[in-house]
């Protein structure tokens, strides 16, 4: 990890409802979901290439232009589509690889949506569990009847169809949020056990101004967990019997986690069921949290602490067990808000990437990595950088990575691809005679390392204008300031502890300074 970047590794209504906090404990679905990630590779196999070594790419899709795009989905029903929502239209739109986006929306709920504060609207969905036999489509949403915060079910009568009527809606919860416009949450996903999780925000304005962060009579500034499954019978949704303030006076049954000041996006690692939850900071941390497979009535803490800094004192609570982030990175560098991720589990870069929690900061695309180490620690490296504005990762049906981006709004293929190997290495850089507006000077590249440096390459950078015009003993080329020296076919290995020479000849206006920095195959020469 960069230390410039100064990022760090650390270890219907409700009152209705909440009678059913004692009905079944799980969906039928629950067992097998849970046998299924059994039988998947362990989250904390590392993948072959070193995170560091790690650099995440990205390519446009030639999808048409999306309205501030908020979610992706996949139904994994065989079909190859994804369904991307549009936060202020309020529409879903289908994605297909082949054909691009479909002229028309597939579910369109733009007239019962508020999009007039920035993160308003329609939030994020998920696709019932077994959604090629048995379909559904459920939405978060920012509702127009005073921005309420709402969570409903939109009945399929088959998988493929063009067009979802907005008019069958269920309304599962809804969370009164009227007093500011922004912390709506909005994640809402499937477990692995079969329960429909929805994040929502602390209810806006700055500071937890309202007090809920740390108050459980309140679903805002928690991830809840409900079952939404046929075995709740007339009931909208059941509470689960082992959540874990079933049983706790004046809490909300439905509440999983807490403590959380805006967790926009949150997700499932496919292999092992585990929860990682990226929470918007306040003015200084942006943090991430990691949660263990079925491990509920975690407190992260806010506003008490931001990231793993304590943010309010007076709102500490003696003796509470707040839970830190596994990673946290602070505002510099142009960074504001952390846009999360999801743990890569496709086939294409496995060998690079795979177990790796990808995400990112919607303003720098400062983007870094996650893996969790074999004693139960995590190390994170930032692997490079992926589009300004992203709002949300997705994965297609096997397992691929896509992320979409608010204004332009846009769909992008994720990648990854490897950097060289570190090299440790030594150049002496000497200016051996100048004349007018002439110099020479020879190069000393030394391999200082255990293994051979195969294929070597050194840059540097000019700071005087200097101007390369011709070289011996080794391919130079040079790119405004930046010069590129390669060996040749004779000399292209430097062995361990060897050296290779070469010497060129250049241009300058006035000054001659010798370059501060070398890099050899991508490393920064250092010794």
């Amino acid at each position: 990890m960069s230390n410039h970047r100064r990022a760090r590794r650390l270890a219907a209504t409700a009152g209705a409802l909440v009678l059913a906090a004692l009905g079944p404990a799980g969906p039928a679905a629950s067992d097998e979901s849970a046998s299924a990630a059994d039988q998947k590779p362990s989250a904390t196999a590392d993948a072959r290439l070193p995170l560091n070594r790690l650099q995440v790419t990205s390519t446009r899709t030639d999808s048409d232009r999306l309205d501030r795009p908020t979610d992706i989905e996949s139904p994994g029903d065989g079909s190859g589509r994804m369904f991307i929502t549009e936060k202020e239209a309020g529409a879903v739109r289908v994605y297909h690889p082949d054909s691009g986006l479909a002229a028309e929306p597939l579910l369109d709920i733009g007239d019962r949506i508020t999009s007039e504060g920035n993160e308003q609207g329609l939030l994020g969905i998920a696709l019932a569990p077994d959604f090629e036999h048995d379909p559904a489509l459920y939405a978060a949403y920012t509702s127009a009847d005073e921005g309420e915060l709402t969570l409903s079910r939109f009945p399929m009568q088959s998988p493929d169809q063009a067009s979802v009527p907005a008019d069958g809606e269920e309304v599962l919860l809804t969370e009164p949020h009227s007093e500011y416009t922004n912390h709506n949450g909005g994640e809402v996903e499937f477990g692995p056990d079969g329960y429909l999780y929805w994040s929502l925000g602390d209810g806006g304005n700055a500071g937890d101004s309202l007090d809920n962060g740390q108050n459980l009579g309140t679903l805002l500034g928690s991830i809840v967990r409900l079952d939404v499954s046929d075995s709740c019978g007339d009931l909208a949704y059941c509470v689960p019997e082992d959540n874990p303030f079933v049983s706790e006076p004046g809490a909300r049954p439905e509440i999983w986690a807490y403590g959380l000041r805006n967790a926009w996006r949150f997700s499932f690692d496919p292999a092992d069921g585990s929860l990682w939850i990226a929470d918007v900071g306040q003015g200084s941390w942006e943090e991430v949290n990691h949660l263990p497979a079925g491990e509920g009535g975690t407190n992260f803490g806010w506003p008490c602490r931001e990231g793993s800094e304590e943010f309010d004192a007076e709102r500490c609570e003696t003796g509470a067990d707040y839970t830190d982030p596994v990673f946290a990175y602070d505002h510099l560098d142009g960074n504001c808000s952390v846009t999360g991720g999801v743990v890569y589990r496709g086939d294409e870069y496995a060998d690079l990437a795979g177990g790796t929690y990808v995400m990112t900061d919607y303003c720098s695309a400062n983007t870094w990595g996650i893996r969790r180490t074999g004693d139960g620690g995590y190390t994170t490296e930032h692997i490079g950088e992926l589009p300004i504005q992203v709002t949300a990762f997705g994965a297609d049906a096997s397992g691929e990575l896509y992320a979409v981006t608010d204004l332009p709004g846009g769909l992008h293929r994720v990648g990854f691809e490897a950097l060289p190997p570190p090299v440790r290495c030594t150049v002496d850089y000497t200016v051996d005679s100048e004349w007018g507006d002439g110099f020479s000077a020879s190069v000393v590249v030394t391999n200082t390392g255990d293994e051979p440096i195969e294929d070597w390459t050194a840059r540097w950078d000019y700071t005087g204008g200097q101007q390369v015009t011709t070289a011996w003993q080794a391919d130079v080329s040079q790119e405004g300031t930046t010069v590129s020296a390669s060996g040749l076919d004779y000399n292209r290995v430097i062995p361990a502890g060897g050296s290779r020479r070469f010497g060129l000849q250049g241009t300058i206006t006035a000054t001659n300074p010798a370059p501060e920095e070398f890099r050899v195959n991508g490393s920064v020469c250092e010794g």
